[in-house]
């Protein structure tokens, strides 16, 4: 997926579910009155109630933008990113909007909350679905119904102990643990000298049960 295109002026993400977000819903109307803001919801559709917003419903902004802390407030200028602050701080959002006068009534400072596009629960069905195309292993589909652990057997993947299926999911984690290319070739595996990318020691590694820390050992092994 493409990287959304963020409109010029000031950008702001925020979900319901967070005190310090709700806590600065005054400032973001003060903003709106004097400059151009864009708020990006995260969560419910409806927040913030005071302001014009827009629902990022598929988290593809915050994804694209490395959100990690809501609020996030960006200042964009021709379509670029050219200062950022996270959390509430008094001093750095008058810094970054120019607004002297700004969250005078609010406390000095306050930590923001985690961004939903960084859930532990979701975060690896969001890197499959915005960063997938970067794996070119050919894909097996399995019906519903299917056992994946008789599956893998049936199809000779497994002697019949436990291997852990190679879903994108888990493949994409575990490409974390290594800065190198998907399709860099490491090695060429016997016998027949087929070429050994780093996406195919990653599913191997996945199967494994290995964890993405222990990747780079497990490439620096096979070279």
């Amino acid at each position: 997926m493409t990287k959304p295109v963020l409109p010029d002026g000031f950008v702001v993400v925020v979900k319901r579910e967070c005190a310090t977000c709700v806590m600065t819903e005054p400032v973001l109307a003060d903003i709106s009155r004097s400059s151009k803001l864009t708020v990006y919801t995260q969560d419910d559709a409806s927040f913030p109630e005071s302001v014009p917003h827009l629902h990022d419903e598929d988290l593809s902004v915050s994804w694209h933008n490395d959100i990690e802390t809501v609020p996030t407030l960006m200042r964009i200028e021709n379509g670029v990113e050219v200062a950022r602050t996270v959390g509430w701080s008094r001093d750095a959002w008058r810094e970054l909007t120019g607004l002297g006068h700004l969250g005078e009534e609010l406390p000095v400072m306050r930590p923001g909350c985690g961004s939903l596009s960084v859930d532990p629960d979701i975060i690896d069905k969001l890197r499959a679905r915005f960063t997938g195309s970067v794996l070119t292993a050919r894909q097996v589909e399995m019906a519903a119904a299917e056992d994946e652990f008789e599956s893998m057997f049936n199809r000779g993947w497994t002697d019949g102990l436990p291997v852990i299926p190679p879903t994108p999911e888990r493949v994409l984690r575990m490409l974390t643990g290594t800065t190198r290319k998907p399709d860099e070739v490491i090695a060429l595996a016997p016998p027949d000298l087929v070429p050994l990318t780093v996406e195919k020691v990653a599913i191997n590694a996945v199967m494994a049960g290995c964890l993405p820390e222990y990747l780079p050992w497990v490439i620096a092994a096979l070279e």
